[in-house]
């Protein structure tokens, strides 16, 4: 009886895991899942097109982005289109997740490009990290 109680706690804990993945985490396996997909595009003239067709189910920004212009231009698309928009701290670790750098023998990224924008046009397939992002913008509205 004791067997089948100590079975159930680990299964809960990693359930209770899952459950708080957090905003960073999920945008990494989404990001991750879409580069692989080939539903990404990453830069202000690919990012921009995205926007203005219509073809952009997400749109991520870095913060310390140099051109106030570029800031301005990719939050009036989003805003116009109605397109989700996520802000992350640095556009190096944004270029490193959207895949513009070398990965090392040891697994290590190695000469990762800034970027600035990156615009998700196909998620790939449903996941949780998917779903972590979409209750995130769903309890922003």
């Amino acid at each position: 009886m004791s067997d089948a109680e100590g079975d159930d706690v680990p299964a809960a804990a990693a359930a209770a895991v899952e459950a708080t993945m957090d905003n960073n985490t999920a945008l990494q396996e989404v990001l991750k899942t879409a580069l692989i997909h080939d539903g990404l595009a990453r830069g202000l003239h690919e990012c921009a097109k995205a926007l203005d067709k219509r073809q952009a189910h997400l749109c991520v920004l870095a913060n310390n982005c140099d051109e106030p212009a570029y800031v301005k231009l990719v939050e009036a698309l989003c805003a116009e289109h109605g397109i989700n928009l996520l802000k992350v701290d640095d556009n190096k670790k944004l270029g490193e997740w959207a895949g513009l750098c070398k990965i090392d023998k040891e697994g290590k990224a190695r000469k990762v490009v800034g970027c600035s924008c990156v615009v998700v046009k196909d998620y790939g397939k449903e996941s949780q990290a998917l779903d972590t992002l979409n209750e995130y913008f769903k309890s922003k509205r």
